[in-house]
């Protein structure tokens, strides 16, 4: 019983999701479908799923009468076909042969026509004039094959490494790779990096179309339609030093100053990547451009100084007039010395510090920043004149990242911790709020992996914590983000709830946001807790006290005439006056029936201005609302 049991809880393997092709398959009837060996071909492999294979094909009537061929000297365009098995439309009768075929066979396939077009729901339109209801003899030869990959595949797996791969570059098959030699690293161009390739372009049967094979390779920027868009997509898949052929068709052959496409269908391009500059537009408006004009060492991103770092580069400042001037040069002006700083503390033009974050070391890049990004928010030298672009050429010498706290111990890690901390402050008293924030955020995320042994160190830990979350708390209260400064401070009150500085903290931000009683309610609240902080509680309850009035004097001014006019100052022109008076019950029931129950007809003019008043007064609403109640006017009353 237990054996059983347990063998029912075992789900059932999944069933295969059967394909298109497969349920095709299955209706192939003996007999419909023979092959003939014309010319044998070579090696052992044959096509199989996901290959791409070319082909020549004729087709004939049994009595030896071309129907349709892609071979020149039977009329067609002498281009071979190509496809990818299981992905793009056969009929039936090659996707069945095809597989059975060795690279340079010529065989004959005597088709019936459920096996060609005939074929009842054929994925392919039917040619013009061509015979579909006949037996039909289909010439074929297999002049390669090759096995396919998706572009994004990262390396080869082991069984398919002697092979030649065809990499996928647009689903619809419209643009292939072919890879013929490899190149070096896995960087590819993309846009606006500026490229140099060898590139030779032919029509598929083989008539070369242009060449960039002599003299000095093709220039181009990617992303300026300067090649065909075909080939800018392949190309934005080759590593430098790569060599390849990418089979592009008519979709993908755009106009272009490389070549003319007019009348083209499929064209194989020869590539091969000779080197592509990286250029970076860091702020993605064309203002902050990073230039890569000499390779530094390692792998990009992951060699690069992202983190904070303490950086050694050299550099030379221009202006963008017409002379370049120079106005600093770390060569002349430091005695030859490189400029060292830390990274993350404000102490470069930011411009510059967002390009030497992504420079491998050894790297050289010319760097091209707007005056915002430059010297309009920093120090400016005596030469640069304000809102000047410049143009910083950047060497970055080398890097050391920060210090790791593993293996430190408490007291250590604390000293660490309170090094950074007081560098937020200092940025914090220069107004560089958001690098503040960063530094209080590192200190945050590296306690996350701190454990105190003992109850000493835990208070220890546990206040400067605190601190830190305080610290944030009024970052987020300088930039404007109320929320996230309640919320930083709650993670302090939720450990202490009588904590007198996250009180303050959360009170001053449910202040800018106008939530006054709850403001209130922490300042009061300080004063019951610590009376020591009594004065910051009372200026902080003055202030409050101040913008209320502020307010009521805002929505007093609003609303100043609203209840002058008497009685019937505000009734139309024409509407009847009932003078009797009206209990405010009997009020409401004419307001929706006249005395013999009808329902009143609506006046649009009437309607169209009382929605204009009530739109008026819903604007001021949220400002009058207090006046209203301190007048002990709750609702309103026609008297």
């Amino acid at each position: 019983m237990g054996a059983e049991a347990d063998q029912e809880l075992v789900p059932p393997p999944k069933k295969k999701t059967e394909s298109e092709d497969e349920k095709r398959r299955k209706k192939i009837v003996p007999g419909s479908l023979m092959k003939a060996l014309i010319g044998p071909g070579g090696g052992d492999s044959k096509p199989s799923e996901n290959d791409q294979v070319i082909y020549h094909c004729t087709v004939r009537t049994l009595d030896g009468v071309v129907v349709q061929s892609t071979r020149k000297e039977n009329g067609g365009s002498g281009i071979p076909i190509r496809h990818v098995m299981g992905k793009s439309k056969m009929i039936l009768g090659l996707l069945e042969g095809i597989p059975t075929m060795l690279k340079g066979e010529v065989a004959m396939f005597k088709m019936k026509s459920e096996m060609h077009y005939g074929e009842a729901d054929c994925p392919l339109p039917v040619p013009d004039n061509f015979p579909k209801e006949d037996e039909l003899h289909f010439e074929i030869e297999l002049i390669d094959f090759s096995n396919v990959k998706a572009s994004n595949s990262s390396k080869l797996s082991l069984m398919f490494l002697f092979e030649e791969w065809v990499n996928v570059i647009s689903e619809d098959l419209g643009v292939l790779k072919k890879v013929t030699a490899e190149g070096e690293g896995w960087e590819s161009p993309r846009e606006p990096y500026e490229v140099k390739a060898w590139i030779s372009a032919k029509t598929a049967d083989g008539n070369l179309v242009v060449s960039h094979t002599q003299g000095e390779p093709f220039f181009f920027t990617f992303g300026k339609s300067e090649i065909p868009k075909g080939l800018e997509m392949g190309i934005g898949t080759m590593a430098r030093g790569e060599k390849a052929v990418l089979y592009v068709t008519k979709q993908y052959l755009t106009e272009s100053p490389f070549m003319s496409v007019e009348g083209l269908k499929e064209v194989h391009f020869e590539v091969e990547l000779v080197h592509f500059v990286q250029v970076r537009d860091m702020l993605g408006d064309g203002r902050l451009i990073k230039r890569r004009i000499r390779d530094g060492k390692g792998e990009f991103p992951m060699d690069c100084p992202l983190h904070d770092s303490l950086l050694r580069v050299h550099y030379k400042g221009m202006l963008l007039n017409k002379e370049k001037t120079v106005f600093y040069d770390t060569k002349v002006d430091n005695n030859g010395q490189p400029l060292e700083f830390c990274s993350g503390e404000g102490l470069v033009p930011e411009g510059l510090e967002m390009s030497v974050r992504l420079m491998l070391p050894g790297e050289i890049a010319l760097v091209t920043c707007p005056p915002d990004y430059a010297y309009d928010k920093f120090p400016r030298p005596e030469n640069v004149p304000e809102g000047s672009h410049v143009q910083w050429e950047i060497e970055l010498l080398g890097f050391e990242m920060p210090k790791d706290w593993t293996g430190l111990n408490f007291e250590s890690i604390m000293n660490e911790a309170e090094k950074i901390r007081a560098t937020g402050n200092r940025l914090f008293k220069e107004g560089k709020y958001e690098l503040a924030k960063a530094k209080y955020e590192k200190v945050l995320r590296e306690f996350n992996h701190v454990n105190p042994q003992d109850d000493e160190e835990g208070k220890v830990f546990g206040n400067t914590r605190n601190l830190l979350h305080l610290n944030m708390a009024a970052c987020y209260l300088k930039l404007g983000e109320c929320r996230k400064s309640i919320e930083t401070c709650n993670k302090v009150l939720d450990v202490n709830p009588v904590h007198v500085k996250a009180l303050y903290r959360r009170g001053m931000a449910l202040m800018s946001l106008g939530e006054y009683e709850d403001a209130r309610n922490d300042f009061e609240k300080m004063m019951t807790i610590d009376k020591s902080a009594e004065p910051d509680a009372t200026a902080a309850l003055n202030k409050l006290k101040q913008k209320e009035q502020e307010v009521e004097r805002k929505a007093k001014k609003q609303f100043k005439g609203l209840f002058d006019k008497k009685p019937g100052e505000i009734a139309e022109a024409g509407d009847k006056i009932v003078d009797e008076p009206v209990s405010e019950g009997d009020h409401e029931i004419r307001n929706s029936e006249d005395l013999k129950g009808n329902k009143p007809k609506e006046n649009p003019e009437a309607s169209a201005t009382a929605q204009t008043q009530m739109g008026f007064l819903s604007s001021l609403w949220p400002a009058g609302r207090r006046i209203f109640t301190a007048l002990g006017i709750d609702r309103c009353s026609i008297l």
